[in-house]
């Protein structure tokens, strides 16, 4: 047996630490186990990531106990977890702690325990006349089996007669674990499988023959909005879960979780497959008992957002990842893993097929389509031969000249709407941009007011009336005149989300409007009403951000609106242009998904570029086409592969020469074919006081690109104040 153990503590230090395997323990020990361990001159606790027999270390401290039976990290997610701090450059412990929720490492999110009544089996008769209250507790118990004590005066039973009674031996009263369901109370209609097109049966062909295979390829399923991606994912899982194997699904948004968890319960719940729900909108103990559901087998398909790729399902059968090209899969802090790619590696790891599933795939898995890395399968047309809706494109400057003036809503599109009311059919409005208006302008001295703290102007909302930044969350009471020379012509410029809902309720004052964005769903059920009462009908235009814009499928939707289509175009990305055209179509797909056609209004101020030109015409082979080209020309992804370092700090001088230290010694080191951009400050410099400065680089190999920035990372003198962090394969830019 194994005498030394490496353990990685949960102080991210970058290194295991060999401990002493003490005799008693050496039999139970594995990889993956929760211990404790002496560290100086405390204790703290870590995971073993490895045994050995022997050691350099010539005095080893022993390991002082290890926490639960079984590895909490199974060799699979201990692989995977390894995988990741080499790719993406991050200690071990963090991707560890990636890889199992903090409710489950930490001891103080413990089961909750309640105490329950049950009947003694093969008790004696009591020795005198029981009382009324006694009587009606045990006829209760007989009936219900068991009672739990704190709510026995709801059953109709006292727990003064409970407790009697137990004195008596006639009833024991015990603990009992009660797990912590997030869907409590929740009623989920059973639903068959659907009589797939043929289009659809192709695409379930080549996922079971993949699911089959001993080395399955990912298959990535294009296909239209509204032509039933969701029905092949379920036959699948189902398939999936007749073979004994689970199944994880990915969605890229909390706010998609009640619809698909509604779907995926319907299914499978009902015929007796648990459905777990992992997301960051559960409490601490729900996360604990669901992510305990899935490692013992009781949920044997998972639905969550990012962090759900690490789900211990096992054995493993398939892996779905719903809307693949969505940025938010994207981790924005270490480790910054992209959660689609983290399940590629883990489905290779673990001989699962990996499912990945959109109507606007992003440009690397096309690539990695067209490569034959991913089988391609597509779904062309909506089910049922429903047509996608015509877009028109309004130009929003002729708009401007018409109203002498900007104005949120065009008069298209309050016909539009206004049509859709007299006829009870329901319109979606698509803004992303929170509050109600962008900026505070100076009419006469051109000031604009911004955040003390970030580069970004303040964002005024109405409800409550305040200035606003979205980056730190400042707040300032907004001015009666301009801070920099007292006139009082001040305006407030730009449209967001509120002044889009004040416009429509003041032309539609019968309108039943409804706003969904991060400031109206702050509670946590907000999503799952706000929903439900769309589907129901009661809201008549819902007006929002992102979040109502992709994956949601509602028939009485007939009409879209896209208030500012062009609003993200000209950011300093490379993918600006490939993230508007994908959200255009994502969100035009909303319209005439029932037996109404539909139609979509997009209002731009460039409607001749090609993003929307594209949308337009929902022609997501001639984006891709167009794309590609420029991409490959300058050696961008999916054509090159990219790591960005940066650099931030509170002392501008610091943190802009840990940029330039760096980027001179990746410039001695830079592979062929390596591009370096930088240092040079962010785009956005300043973020929470925070100055901020980038590297940007790229070539053709991540191999070669990732030895250089290690390098480079092991010449930079430390710098108090300036913290560096790496991104590799990075969605954004800014």
């Amino acid at each position: 047996m194994a005498r030394v153990a490496k353990v990685v503590t949960d102080i991210a230090l970058d290194r295991a630490f060999d401990y002493e395997i003490p005799p008693e323990l050496q039999p139970r020990l594995k990889a993956g186990h929760r211990v404790r361990v002496p560290f100086g001159r405390r204790e703290t606790l870590g995971f073993v990531v490895d045994t050995a027999d022997e050691t350099d270390v010539p005095v080893l401290r022993p390991i002082t106990e290890i926490l639960g039976d079984e590895p909490l990290v199974p060799p699979p997610l201990m692989r995977l977890a390894r995988w990741m701090s080499d790719y993406y450059m991050d200690p071990i412990e963090r991707c560890l702690r990636a890889v199992l929720p903090e409710a489950v490492r930490r001891e103080d999110f413990g089961p909750r325990i309640r105490l329950v009544a049950r009947l003694v089996p093969g008790a004696p008769a009591p020795e005198k006349r029981l009382t009324a209250g006694q009587e009606t507790a045990l006829l209760a118990l007989g009936a219900q089996g068991a009672i739990p004590v704190a709510d026995a005066r709801q059953r109709g039973v006292s727990p003064a007669s409970l407790q009697s009674l137990a004195k008596m031996g006639l009833v024991a009263i015990l603990p009992q674990e009660e797990g912590r369901d997030p869907f409590a109370g929740a009623e989920f209609a059973k639903s068959e499988p659907l009589v797939l097109n043929d289009e659809q049966r192709a695409a379930l062909d080549v996922v079971r023959e993949q699911m089959a295979s001993a080395q399955p390829r990912p298959v990535l399923l294009q296909g239209v909005t509204g032509s039933g991606k969701t029905e092949v994912y379920l036959q699948a899982i189902g398939g999936c879960l007749g073979e004994g194997r689970g199944a994880i699904v990915l969605v890229p948004e909390i706010a998609l979780t009640p619809q698909s968890v509604e779907r995926f319960k319907s299914r499978f719940t009902a015929a007796g497959v648990g459905v777990a729900v992992l997301h960051s909108g559960l409490s601490a103990g729900e996360r604990r008992d669901e992510w305990h559901r899935i490692r013992t087998g009781r949920a044997r398909v998972v639905v969550g957002a990012r962090s759900a790729v690490f789900a211990p399902v096992s054995p493993l059968g398939l892996l779905v990842v719903d809307e693949e090209h969505e940025p938010s899969y994207k981790q924005a802090e270490a480790p910054r893993y992209h959660a689609r790619d983290v399940a590629i590696v883990r489905g290779h790891f673990e001989g699962a097929c990996v499912l990945l599933g959109s109507a606007t795939p992003s440009l690397e898995s096309l690539h990695n389509a067209a490569r034959g890395k991913y089988i391609l399968a597509r779904l062309k047309g909506r089910i049922d031969a429903r047509d996608l809706p015509p877009v028109q494109v309004i130009d929003m400057r002729q708009e401007a000249a018409r109203h002498r003036g900007p104005v949120a809503l065009s008069d298209r599109l309050v016909r539009a709407i206004g049509e859709r009311l007299e006829r009870r059919e329901q319109t979606i409005l698509f803004l992303n941009r929170r509050g109600h208006s962008s900026a505070l302008v100076c009419v006469k001295c051109g000031f604009v007011l911004q955040c003390p703290d970030c580069s970004i102007a303040l964002t005024y909302h109405r409800r409550p009336e305040q200035m606003l930044c979205h980056l730190c969350g400042h707040s300032a009471p907004g001015p009666r005149a301009c801070p920099e020379c007292g006139d009082p012509r001040i305006r407030y410029a730009g449209t967001g989300t509120e002044k889009v809902e004040e416009a429509v309720a003041r032309i539609f004052p019968a309108a039943r409007v409804v706003r969904m964005d991060s400031d109206t769903m702050s509670r946590r059920r907000s999503y799952e009403e706000t929903f439900a009462a769309f589907r129901a009908g009661r809201i008549d235009v819902l007006v929002g951000t992102q979040m109502i814009a992709k994956g949601l499928d509602f028939p009485n939707v007939t009409l879209v609106g896209v208030i500012n289509a062009d609003m993200a175009l000209h950011l300093p990305d490379f993918r600006a242009s490939e993230r508007v055209f994908q959200l255009l179509t994502q969100v035009a797909g909303r319209a005439g998904r029932g037996d109404a056609p539909g139609a979509v209004f997009v209002q731009s101020f460039t409607p001749h570029h090609a993003a929307v030109q594209f949308a337009k015409g929902h022609d997501v082979d001639g984006f891709a086409d167009q794309e590609m080209e420029c991409r490959r020309e300058f050696g961008y992804p999916p054509f090159g592969r990219a790591i960005l370092v940066s650099f931030r700090g509170e002392e501008q001088r610091a943190v802009a020469a840990a940029a330039e230290e760096v980027g001179a010694a990746l410039r001695a080191r830079l592979p062929s074919g390596a591009v370096l951009g930088g240092p040079c400050p962010a785009p956005i410099p300043k973020i929470q006081r925070q100055h901020r400065f980038q590297v940007f680089i790229r070539g053709p190999s991540m191999k070669s690109l990732a030895r250089t920035v290690r390098g480079a990372m092991v010449a930079l003198r430390a710098r108090r104040g300036v913290s560096v962090a790496i991104d590799v394969d990075p969605v954004f830019l800014l």
